[in-house]
């Protein structure tokens, strides 16, 4: 259990280097938006394509899938209908507000908490393959055709097949599907260059909280407060009621897909957020409030159904 705590220390101090960086403005005023980008256009790509390359693709179509899949697509509709039918919220709002309530951290922390909440690092794969290959290219389209301003569906959808985080998901998941085994000369720069990712990703998070505070008078705290609830309370239940009652998965299995759906607001949304220029607010609070609160969640996951 200690180790699972210091995955969360791990995270934790490199928000925090990040918000000191923006607290004595070493990097300038331009750093947010340069960040954003520089991990958006080139830093994410790499890191997808290689967890997808290293993947087996087989875990994609496991008996946890369907569980993870149900919860996160119904946490979506929950949100979806809140913020677009009873709030008026706007698609992009609504699309960043609801990957918030239900797309969870599967990599950066998933990985190593499912390692040692779990005793391996592979229970997660399933949750990746399925944010990246499905969630990410709708999720792309909808926010492209949003902020664009283009009517054509077609040319949205191109759009978005064209976005390098697209991109580098279909690229790693064509080398695994095919079995190659990528030469030293393309693994090894596409990994140096995927591990600058997470932390350039954090330290860019702990940047834009500096001058913000959480749940601020932005006109937003009920989104971020239905998208935090859902994400913490609605989403484990609902996993531990499908994987229990529905499904019939084992004691073990119950246990790993209530972990997966009990991971924090994966970091790739606020990014989203940030490279389209919406939902900044909802998404930055929702990652903060689900990464604090995540912890007694999954500790008590782990002693209740451990």
């Amino acid at each position: 259990m200690l180790d699972a705590l210091t995955g969360f220390a791990v995270v934790g101090i490199a928000i925090l280097v990040g918000y000191i960086l923006g607290r004595i403005d070493l990097l300038g005023v331009h750093a947010r938006p340069v960040l954003a980008r520089l991990t958006f256009f080139v830093l994410s790509p790499f890191l997808l394509f290689v967890v997808l390359s290293q993947a087996d693709v087989r875990t994609l179509f496991s008996a946890l899938l369907p569980v993870s899949a149900i919860a996160a697509l119904t946490v979506f509709l929950i949100y979806a209908v809140f913020a677009r039918v009873v709030w008026r919220r706007s698609l992009g709002e609504t699309t960043i507000g609801a990957l918030s309530a239900g797309q969870v951290n599967s990599n950066n922390i998933g990985i190593p908490l499912s390692l040692y909440l779990l005793g391996s690092a592979a229970y997660p794969a399933p949750v990746i393959l399925m944010q990246l290959l499905i969630f990410t290219p709708i999720s792309m389209t909808i926010l492209e055709a949003a902020t664009s301003g283009q009517t054509s569906v077609w040319r949205s959808i191109g759009r978005a097949i064209s976005n390098p985080i697209v991109i580098g998901s279909v690229l790693g998941t064509l080398v695994s599907v095919s079995g190659w085994e990528l030469p030293p000369i393309i693994a090894d720069p596409a990994q140096l260059i995927a591990n600058a990712c997470v932390p350039v990703m954090l330290i860019s998070y702990g940047i834009s909280l500096h001058g913000q505070r959480v749940l601020g008078p932005s006109g937003r705290r009920r989104d971020i407060l239905l998208a935090s609830g859902l994400k913490l309370i609605v989403m484990p239940v609902l996993a531990w009621v499908l994987a229990q009652f529905v499904f019939g998965l084992s004691a073990h299995e119950v246990l790993i897909v209530v972990v997966l759906a009990a991971l924090p607001t994966a970091q790739n949304v606020f990014n989203y957020s940030q490279r389209y220029g919406i939902g900044e607010t909802v998404s930055r609070d929702t990652v903060f409030l689900t990464t604090l609160g995540c912890v007694p969640i999954l500790l008590l996951a782990t002693i209740l159904l451990g």
